[in-house]
């Protein structure tokens, strides 16, 4: 699914706490915008708050501050001005608080979802969901302004929250629906009915709570995220050049002003609020603040006089998502772990980690930042409900290792009585023989003697390196005469209070992506070995983007030398090219070109000889000398194609089982045998019939053999001759030949498997119907004298433009052995005929299914199947209709030849990487083709014109979105022109070009659509063409003897 246009973001920052981490996440937006989840030409700034407690509100004013002096540096000006705010959508995202349970906070903790239409593979943070919602959800329809969203919740948007922008000034608070008895513990907006707000309640009583009951019962939860237009973010930037409100910018600061504490919602939010009177205003709190003295309370006031002056006549709008979701992310470990889980999930989590069993987590266990040495200490233990995190850490600059255990129900409040390891203190003290001298010093008040500010984890032991263990022994009562206690004190203990700034977030940072990749490149080995229908792609986005396509590539040259099945090696490969043309960044030409330059030759002829590790080996040998540069990557990455062709080839090759012939009687010399043909036309299901697709999915194709203008328009006759020598003609018409070979030697046929060499379709004829052996010691006229007596003249013709998609010379290489063949001394049956189709296609190179010589030899209507394994075999079924609809079919039946020549060899390679990337679209639309060919050759049962009709017009959608690029303009016009006349139309074939088949809606249209096309400008050089089903297909007949000239064509 195409993804909805989203804002495109002139400004993106990210507030964080400390200074230490601004790189760190600067580097993690920047990684964002390469994965295309933030527009490319967005400014990515992280900033630092300016001091650890400015609030929301601080970070806020000092983000839009940082914001501005950016935007007007990049305008030119020499000061900060507020008009670079008039055409700017920007995204201020607030990290917030320190979080128990992840050391890069709440924006960047892991969710378990999965997005499956990203373009690149990455693990999913908060932080992305947050980007998603806000880009695509809640933006797009907003004027130029500034959105502001917390990272400190999860929420749910749905994809168009119908929020309307009409007539908009002010501000804009988002709400979410929320229980009553959520509500208690939360913040809730009172609005007027036509969303204007009233008041903001913050853990409000009972009677405030019910007066903001909505009509569904639910209350609108402050959720976090507001929006400012460009004259309330002008007002509110004016104040970051007062005090004492200038004390929240890093200016300030840095021009010693005191700090001061300001909350987003009930600061600067609520001075705007319809309901709340100055007076209320300046004595009153914010929550996050708490309690203080009298001076911070002066402080504060001065502070909130300055907004009120600025904000107050601003109005303050909500809009109300009624089905959105809100959760706020709290320190309660029960919460928060029931958020990670998928539903019917165990009660357990194991995140960012590598462990060996065996081990036993149970039910309200978290484990996170583990490798497999730490996970020995688990070893014999089991886990119930208790938080144990591996902590990276930088202490006086010395990288370092920490660990950290609490329990589940364990508060991180710093009122009430407390527990650590879900007992009370005084249990724990009991049980451990830990002390509270051990935790805090003996002055510290017994209100902050709390778990965050116990001194409780070991982060420096003098001997030894640290582990789960020196944490663990508290769970247990004490046998070991108190040696783990004894450790536990010697080593440098901090509390979780002071570990925060000793955390080192970009060494966490990289542990994860580390082993994502790591267990991205065991998914791409099971998805390859596996045959899963599973796209690679985005995970081969991820490794080139993110600096490491090495791992890949080596894991991808090991499944390939390594794989049974051709199938799964040339997949390997396919996925190797990927790996190169992403490593090019859309720079270096072309994916699709040509594949013979002689320094591939090596490794292609181990593949061509069956020595598949060989070949890998030798493929990645030759590929790192073509690394350096955009323009040789593709060119590598084409090579990389090309010997997954060759394994291809060997695969369809199976088809040779199926193919044998009987002797008969051998003509006379000089005696024609003349084999004609239909043309075909495809029904449904065609790109099915595609290797790999034939044997890896299964193919189903209905086809018509049809005549064009009462014409058999394919043909070819062959007959001896007694000069040991090949004579080879094509031509347009029986009597016109216009290319004109002799081959009096082997090399003359050596370019049989050069496509576009002259003849060469008809040279693999000859060494595919065994007349010829290429690589024989035998001189060519050897082999002819001694088996023939003599050698053979081959004419081949078709009526039919070239790139008519009528499958043409499928059909053309079916006549050429079967005229062979007979003039041969042999009889191929049709079946045997098709199949020997397919191995000479692979032959000659130019690949191809089976589509066109079953629909052009076989008579009449009919369904082409194969099977999804090899070896590959065709089987046909013919379509039963009701009398007389044949000739219905006839009468509303008509060829358009459009003009455009098709490329169908280029739109097959598009195809093949298409599938071979198993992109979803893609994969779904093949299922869809064979399925569709069942309900086609129902409706032809039924004698249903209308719905044919909508068969063919579905199916023109379904080879569009298997090959974008098939339609051309002028195709496009000529079809919307027809559309009134027709029940459906699709081009044949691949498309691109070629002919247009149209079932008409009235009998005998061609006069009648000449007329309606020649009205039309710009459709070039078209033609309209009578078309009937053909009843016999292949026919075979040996004409009079004629005799041969010494000086073959005059």
């Amino acid at each position: 699914m195409e993804q909805p246009k989203g804002v495109d973001w002139t400004v993106v920052i990210l507030t964080c706490q400390y200074k230490d981490s601004v790189q760190v996440f600067q580097r993690e937006l920047e990684v964002r915008q390469k994965r295309e989840q933030i527009p490319a030409g967005t400014l990515l700034l992280a900033v630092e708050d300016p001091e650890k407690r400015v609030g929301s509100g601080g970070a806020t004013l000092n983000a839009l501050l940082v914001a501005a002096e950016h935007l007007s540096a990049r305008a030119g000006f020499t000061v900060v001005t507020s008009d670079v705010l008039h055409s700017a959508w920007i995204l201020i995202l607030h990290m917030g608080r320190d979080f128990p349970f992840d050391d890069c906070g709440r924006a960047f903790t892991c969710l378990s979802v999965e997005n499956p239409e990203a373009p690149v593979e990455a693990l999913v943070c908060n932080l992305d969901c947050l980007l998603d919602i806000m880009t695509y959800r809640l933006g797009p329809g907003s004027p130029p302004g500034v959105w502001v969203c917390s990272t400190d919740m999860l929420l749910s948007v749905p994809v168009n929250p119908g929020i309307s922008w009409d007539s908009f000034r002010g501000a804009r608070v988002i709400a979410l629906p929320g229980s009553l008895a959520y509500a208690r513990n939360h913040g809730v907006y009172l609005t007027d009915p036509q969303g204007l707000v009233l008041d903001i309640y913050y853990q409000g009583t009972e009677a405030e709570i019910q007066r903001c009951v909505r009509p569904d019962g639910r209350v609108p939860l402050v959720s976090g995220v507001v929006f400012f237009s460009v004259e309330t973010a002008e007002r509110l930037l004016a104040t970051h050049v007062s005090p004492p409100l200038d004390a929240c910018t890093y200016l300030g600061l840095d021009s010693g002003a005191r700090p001061v504490q300001l909350s987003l919602f009930f600061d600067i939010l609520y001075c705007m609020a319809e309901n709340v009177t100055r007076e209320d205003f300046l004595v009153g709190r914010p929550p996050e603040l708490g309690q203080g003295d009298a001076d911070v309370a002066g402080y504060l006031q001065s502070a909130r006089a300055q907004l009120w002056r600025e904000l107050r006549d601003q109005p303050l709008t909500m809009a109300y998502v009624s089905n959105g979701s809100y959760s706020y992310m709290t320190s309660s470990a029960t919460e928060f772990l029931h958020s990670l889980a998928r539903p019917g999930a165990p009660g357990a989590q194991i995140v960012h980690s590598q462990v060996e069993g065996p081990i036993h987590i149970g039910a309200g266990c978290m484990v996170s930042g583990l490798d497999i040495a730490h996970s020995e200490a688990l070893h014999g233990r089991e886990l119930h409900d208790l938080v144990l995190q591996g902590h990276h850490t930088r202490l006086h600059g010395s990288l370092g290792h920490a660990f950290t255990l609490v329990g589940r129900l364990d508060s991180w409040e710093r009122q009430g009585a407390g527990t650590y390891l879900n007992v009370p203190w005084s249990e724990f003290f009991k049980r451990t023989g830990v002390r509270a001298w051990d935790l805090w010093d003996p002055d510290t008040p017994p209100a902050e003697c709390c778990l965050p500010s116990a001194r409780l984890f070991p982060v420096l032991h003098p001997s030894r390196d640290l582990g789960p263990q020196d944490l663990l022994w508290m769970l247990d009562r004490q046998e070991d005469g108190g040696e783990a206690l004894r450790a536990w004190r010697a080593s440098w203990r901090l509390s979780w209070e002071q570990l925060q700034p000793c955390l080192d977030r970009a060494a966490t940072l990289a542990s994860r992506r580390d082993l994502f990749f790591r267990q991205a490149l065991h998914k791409a080995r099971h998805v390859l070995e596996a045959r899963q229908d599973l796209s690679l792609r985005p995970l081969i986005w991820a490794a080139v983007r993110e600096g490491c396509p090495g791992p890949l590539l080596a894991t991808l040259d090991q499944v390939a030398a390594g794989a049974g099945d051709p199938g799964v090696a040339a997949r390997a490969l396919a996925c190797v090219a990927d790996v190169l043309g992403c490593m090019a960044e859309g720079r270096g030409g072309l994916r699709s070109g040509p594949a013979a330059n002689p320094e591939w030759m090596r490794p292609f002829s181990y593949l061509e000889c069956g020595d598949l590790a060989a070949g890998v080996e030798a493929l990645a040998q030759e590929r790192d000398k073509w690394l350096s540069r955009p323009a040789l990557l593709v060119r590598a990455a084409r090579h990389y194609e090309g010997a997954g062709q060759i394994l291809i080839r060997q695969a369809v090759m199976s088809a040779q089982h199926f193919v044998s012939t009987e002797p008969v009687e051998l003509p006379g010399l000089g005696q024609w045998v003349v084999a004609e043909c239909p043309a075909r036309v495809d029904f449904s299901g065609g790109w099915s019939d595609t290797p790999p697709l034939a044997y890896e999915l299964g193919g189903a194709v209905l086809g018509l053999a049809v005549r064009v203008d009462g014409r058999r328009p394919i043909g070819a006759r062959a007959r001896r001759i007694p000069e040991p020598e090949l004579w080879l003609a094509v031509g347009p018409r029986q009597d016109e030949m216009t290319v004109k070979i002799v081959c009096r030697c082997l090399a003359d046929l050596r370019d049989y498997c050069q496509p576009h060499a002259p003849g060469a379709l008809l040279k693999a004829a000859f060494i595919c119907a065994g007349i010829v052996h290429v690589h024989s010691e035998l001189q060519l006229n050897e082999q002819l004298l001694r088996t023939f007596g003599g050698g053979f003249e081959l004419h081949t013709w078709s009526e039919l433009p070239h790139g008519s998609g009528l499958g043409t010379s499928s059909i053309l290489a079916g006549t050429a052995l079967a005229a062979l063949q007979r003039a041969a001394g042999r009889v191929v049956g049709t079946e045997a005929l098709i199949h020997a189709v397919l191995h000479l296609e692979q032959v000659l190179t130019t690949g191809g299914g089976w589509q066109d010589q079953v629909g052009g030899l076989m008579p009449g209507i009919k369904v082409g199947r194969s099977q999804a394994q090899l070896p590959l075999k065709v089987e046909v079924e013919e379509v039963t209709v009701p009398e007389g609809f044949v000739q219905k079919l006839n009468d509303h039946l008509l060829l358009v030849y459009t003009g455009k020549t098709r490329l169908a060899r280029n739109l097959l390679q598009d195809v093949l990487r298409s599938w071979y990337a198993r992109l979803p679209a893609v994969v779904q639309n093949a299922h869809s083709l064979v399925q569709q060919t069942e309900e086609c050759a129902e409706a032809f049962r039924q004698g249903s014109l209308p719905l044919l009709g909508q068969c063919l017009t579905s199916y023109w959608e379904q080879k569009k979105l298997m090959a974008p690029g098939c339609e051309p303009l002028a195709v496009r016009r000529m079809m919307d022109v027809l559309a009134p006349h027709v029940h459906g139309q699709s081009l044949a074939g691949a498309g691109g070009g070629g002919f247009l088949y149209l079932l008409t809606k009235e009998p005998q249209q061609k006069e009648a659509l000449e007329a309606v096309l020649a009205k039309t400008e710009g459709l070039g050089n078209y033609s309209i063409h009578l078309v009937e089903v053909d009843t016999q297909g292949l026919s075979l007949k040996l004409l009079g003897t004629e005799a041969s000239t010494c000086c073959p064509f005059p």
